[in-house]
């Protein structure tokens, strides 16, 4: 078997292979792509009466002003999934565990927004892990595997041609 019909032959049967997963893959970034352009899949950050200062509000004052956003859920601490502070825009990102952001204000702890976060939902999806962490491991990782195997063999057989009119033209 010459290595010409090899790499089609791999090239082939892999795409079958990775069809499915590398279809999920490619949906999912090129939505995640766009995730600070459209306000659906990830909220815009606000600025906060204080920029580029130490934030005076407590974590308990912080708890507090979430806690009377009834869309997010939060109760209490375990309801929090994380915090991110930016103190160069004055705000922190507070995501709870139910997919929602608040922002608040880090000077006066004043809601700046409150939104359903689908970012995280999404890169979830694109890293298959949405589906559980074995699907992750043993499905998407050796997709990407083979995608780059793919990549591999795809450079071969469009470089093929063009070094086989090279060789003949200086035979020539």
């Amino acid at each position: 078997m010459n290595l010409k019909r090899l790499m089609r032959q791999i090239h082939y049967w892999l795409s079958l292979a990775v069809l499915l997963p590398a279809g999920i893959m490619f949906l999912a970034g090129i939505v995640l792509m766009l995730k600070k352009e459209i306000d659906w899949i990830q909220p815009p950050t606000y600025r906060g009466v204080a920029e580029q200062q130490i934030p005076e509000i407590s974590y308990q004052q912080i708890l507090t002003a979430v806690q009377t956003e009834p869309k997010a859920h939060i109760t209490q601490w375990s309801d929090i999934d994380r915090i991110d502070i930016r103190p160069g825009k004055g705000i922190a990102k507070i995501q709870a565990k139910s997919g929602w952001e608040i922002q608040i204000d880090t000077k006066t702890a004043k809601i700046l927004s409150t939104a359903y976060r689908r970012s995280d939902w999404i890169e979830s999806l694109h890293d298959g892990s949405y589906f559980a962490d074995g699907v992750k491991l043993y499905v998407f990782l050796p997709a990407g595997i083979l995608l780059f195997i793919m990549w591999g063999t795809g450079i071969y057989l469009f470089l093929l041609p063009r070094l086989r009119k090279k060789r003949k033209s200086k035979a020539a």
